[in-house]
Parts: C-alpha cells; structure tokens; sequence
C-alpha cells in the first residue's frame, strides 16, 4: 500500500513509535483534563464499553465524542499471559473522525495511547486529590502502564521521590530507572506503607494493595484491574470514591471496576472531573484515604487522539492512505 505525504486528505496512520511520539505530555493532559470535565458534565457521548470474550482475555469496543477534541473509537485486546500470572498485554487501534462531517482522520497504536492517557487520568487524580505537599510517590507495577506512569512522572515532577514496587526485581530496575530521582522498594508492602500517592498499575486479579498498608491522608489511584480487583475490600470501604464516569459503579465489568460492584445502597462515587471543575470539593477530611478508580474511558482515547492526530499532522509524519 502506497503512501503520501502527511499534508494530502486522506486518513493518517501512524505506527506505534510515531503514535508515542506525538502524544505531547503536557497536551495530552490539558485534553485529558477537558475530557474528564465534560464527563462529569454530562457533555460526552460514550456508551458503556462492551467486549467479546475469548479465553486468553477479551476484545473491548469504545466508542466516544467529545464537544471540541472530536469523534473517536477504540478496539483493544486486553490478554492475559498464563506463563505470568498477573500480567496483560493491551493492544488495538485507534481510529479518530471529524466530529461534524464524519470523515475518517486517523488510525493510530491504541496500546501506547492507552498508558499515556490513562497515566494522565491518574495523575490528575493525585494532583487533585492528594494532599498538600505530597511527594512520596510509590506505582505499584513493572509493565507497560507502570513505566508510562513512571515517565509521565520524570517529566511533570522529576524531582518527586518515586518508589516502584513489583514481583520482578529486574523489571522494577528497569521501570525504575525512566525516573530521575527513582528506586525499586523493598517489596510492595513497605512501598505502600511510606507513599503520599500510590498509583496501582497491574494485571491482578486479586488485591494487591491492603487497606492496613495505607497511612493516613493516602490517595490511591488505581487503573489496572482489568481481570479483578486491585484494591482489597477494606481500602474501598474507608475511602472516599472518585472515577472518572457514574458507570464505574453501576456497570458491570469490563465497563465498570470490579472494587466498586458490591458497594452499600446510596455509597457516593464522585467524578473527577467534577473535582477539576471546581463542582466538587474533592479530598475534604486531610486524614482520610482517597481512591481513584479508573476504568478507562473512550472520551479520554478521544482527547489523547486528538492530541497525536494535531502533532502528527504538524510535524509531517505517518502515512496518508485513502479509506
């Protein structure tokens, strides 16, 4: 299949070095930031997420608009790898439309597009949610959303102490070392306990982070999960509950989180973005523990879309095919 330049009409591709390398950090959070706000809003259009099951995992479709950064929906394959329990692999595509004649703009690397706007979701939610002068930050993970938020990290707080905790002491070195002021904990448990912030990155099926690991006034942003909950029941019973859309707790998974399926009749789960418009207070009680459930969202694939499809065509690069 022939290509041409990146200035023709026509729809862009972009592999996956050259999706990474448009999706500019500091963009890609203002977009994220106006995305989770017209969630809480009620100005998006994004049904629940579904998916097809296999036995190795499952095929998720999410479609979303968003007023201002377009019209974009995502297939993603989320696997598991039996010979390592705990850990998954993302992968899928893109494709990014003109939100008001409907032309197809884009196909772009859904796996690398996923960790950079789901890393962006979750530091929002520290940034908005923990307290005052939190610095210790501690991620728990060593795979491909672990070191996207490590990197997210190094450039928007590189002088945080950061912490990265997993089962894999290679992995956590390797993880550890895209972090300037970074180091790999003495196991997941004495990470946790030390942290202002944790970011829960993993594949699990099962908790992996306790409710008596967490001291006082800890946020916890959790965005894996996708095949069972991180979060131990205790963490979720004392915290106050933020996600990026009401579905998290209504929906069943693979579109809502599996930590906030049993919660008590009339439990508040409040949005993030409400807290970033200023509609909610957020945080409150500075001794209390906070919890950011993420589920992933297509309004957040939209903006970071919008964001790789603007830079890609200003710099010139990817493939012009006609669709």
């Amino acid at each position: 299949m022939s290509g041409t330049s990146a200035t023709n009409d026509g729809v862009l591709v972009l592999d996956r070095a050259r999706t990474r390398a448009a999706l500019d950090t500091r963009r890609v959070m203002e977009a994220v930031e106006a995305a989770l706000i017209a969630i809480g809003r009620g100005e998006v259009s994004a049904p629940p997420r579904i998916a097809a099951h296999t036995p190795a995992g499952l095929l998720g479709a999410m479609p979303g608009w968003v007023p201002g950064l377009g019209l974009a929906a995502k297939l993603v394959t989320v696997t598991g790898d039996p010979a390592r329990p705990g850990r998954s692999s993302h992968r899928g595509m893109v494709a990014l439309f003109d939100e008001h004649d409907g032309r197809p703009l884009a196909l772009m690397d859904a796996e690398s597009l996923t960790a950079v706007r789901t890393a962006a979701a979750a530091t929002h939610s520290a940034w908005a949610l923990a307290r005052p002068g939190a610095r210790r930050f501690t991620v728990v993970g060593t795979g491909a959303q672990a070191r996207a938020q490590i990197a997210l990290l190094a450039e928007l707080r590189p002088d945080a102490e950061v912490v990265v905790a997993g089962r894999d002491p290679l992995r956590a070195r390797e993880a550890a070392a895209l972090h300037p002021a970074a180091h790999v904990g003495d196991g997941i448990e004495a990470a946790v306990r030390r942290a202002d912030v944790v970011f829960c990155c993993t594949g699990a099926t099962s908790p992996v982070v306790r409710r008596a690991w967490l001291a006082p006034g800890t946020h916890v942003s959790s965005v894996g999960g996708s095949h069972g909950p991180e979060l131990d029941a205790d963490t979720v019973r004392d915290a106050t509950l933020f996600a990026e859309w009401p579905g998290a707790a209504v929906s069943a998974p693979p579109a809502g989180a599996h930590e906030l399926q049993r919660l008590s009749p009339g439990r508040p789960v409040a949005l993030l973005g409400s807290v970033l418009s200023g509609d909610h207070p957020g945080r409150g009680d500075g001794a209390g523990l906070t919890v950011f459930k993420s589920t992933g969202h297509a309004a957040l694939d939209v903006a970071a879309a919008h964001v790789a499809h603007a830079v890609a065509r200003s710099a010139g690069w990817g493939t012009i095919v006609d669709l």
